[in-house]
């Protein structure tokens, strides 16, 4: 499911201080973008932030929670985004700091 339209006002609000944060429903879920890169996924008001083999190491937290994944021909089929810990939402600086680096993969893909 997409995100809420309150889940969307909450992440741009927060995701702010990165830039120009969007939102755009795609494949059932709503792709998070910052000037244009998605650095992030939200699928039943539940963030997944990007994740490639440059920042893999700063979200290893996240590890503890399955990839944004979906089947196909009987198979799943893991994303490159990651859940991003609940604890974040509480921790606004942190979150921001998360999306960060997000955005880099982003922007490296």
């Amino acid at each position: 499911m997409v995100a809420s339209d309150a889940f969307a006002e909450f992440l741009r609000d927060q995701l702010a201080p990165l830039g120009r944060i969007t939102m755009r429903r795609m494949f059932g879920k709503t792709g998070v973008f910052c000037d244009g890169f998605m650095l992030g996924m939200v699928t039943d008001n539940t963030l997944y932030f990007r994740v490639d083999d440059d920042n893999r190491a700063a979200f290893q937290e996240a590890e503890s929670f399955p990839p944004l994944n979906y089947e196909k021909k009987g198979s799943t089929i893991d994303l490159s985004f990651w859940r991003s810990p609940e604890r974040l939402f509480d921790e606004p600086d942190e979150l921001v700091a998360w999306a960060r680096v997000a955005l880099a993969a982003a922007r490296r893909d």
